[in-house]
């Protein structure tokens, strides 16, 4: 495709996790820069919810497991049939076990759980640039933003082992994927939040979240727009010369 034929159509971009928190802010801010959105997500009840603010022109949404490769051949499909290839990758979906809104110790964690993280967490994202890699090589351009966390560079001190050790590997399969990509106009990106004002971060006590808050030099949380804007971009015409890059968004809670 050439660079005529890509202007003259609205970017596709597919986005996991979309349904709340840290997902449902990508969705709303690519959509506000002109991206046709495919939202996955496994629970229906919440992208229902987000589809209804939004022109059914402009987002699209799947219902499903990002750990199952069928999910992602109904998501490009549906991609192909509304809007054409896909052209942007967000794997944004993941999973974080807690007990009583507590991270299991690491000697405690039941190897089922163990799998089930990682399998959506990291088997996931590898699942989407399989399923999406070919629309991107034949268009010449593409972007594929990974969603790490801090805790892959500072260890999980909240969330568990499985959830920090996906997050870790994340950033491996996004140096590797550059590398490969690049040469054809694809770039892969990772972004490692620190603590973001989700649902996700409700589920543990007040006094954790406080305990982050006391560490962040810019005096408050983030929010899902601070990482949507770096999302945006990323999947951007003015990001093709990074790749393979981290960017950690958190306020200046962790440097280094």
């Amino acid at each position: 495709m050439t660079s005529d034929e890509r202007s003259s159509r609205r970017r596709v971009a597919l986005v996991t996790g979309a349904g709340r928190g840290i997902g449902a802010a990508i969705v709303e801010r690519l959509i506000s820069t002109g991206h046709v959105v495919v939202g996955i997500d496994v629970d229906e009840p919440l992208l229902a919810e987000l589809a209804q603010r939004f022109a059914p022109t402009d987002l699209l949404t799947v219902v499903g497991d990002v750990g199952e490769p069928a999910v992602w051949d109904e998501a490009v499909q549906l991609a192909h049939a509304a809007a054409g290839a896909v052209s942007v990758l967000v794997n944004n979906a993941a999973i974080s076990p807690k007990v009583d809104g507590h991270r299991v110790p690491s000697d405690q964690v039941a190897r089922a759980d163990w799998d089930e993280v990682l399998r959506v967490n990291l088997t996931g994202a590898f699942l989407g640039f399989q399923a999406t890699v070919g629309d991107m090589r034949e268009q010449g351009w593409g972007r594929i933003v990974m969603m790490s966390s801090g805790s892959a560079k500072a260890g999980a001190r909240v969330a568990g082992v499985h959830y920090g050790t996906s997050k870790a590997a994340l950033l491996g399969l996004t140096r590797t994927l550059a590398l490969e990509l690049g040469p054809e106009g694809i770039t892969v990106n990772a972004v490692t939040p620190g603590r973001i004002a989700t649902s996700m971060a409700a589920e543990v006590s007040a006094e954790v979240n406080q305990m982050f808050l006391d560490e962040i030099p810019v005096g408050r949380l983030g929010t899902g727009a601070d990482i949507a804007a770096m999302v945006d971009f990323l999947a951007s015409d003015d990001a093709g010369f990074i790749t393979g890059a981290t960017f950690d968004v958190n306020g200046g809670g962790y440097i280094g």
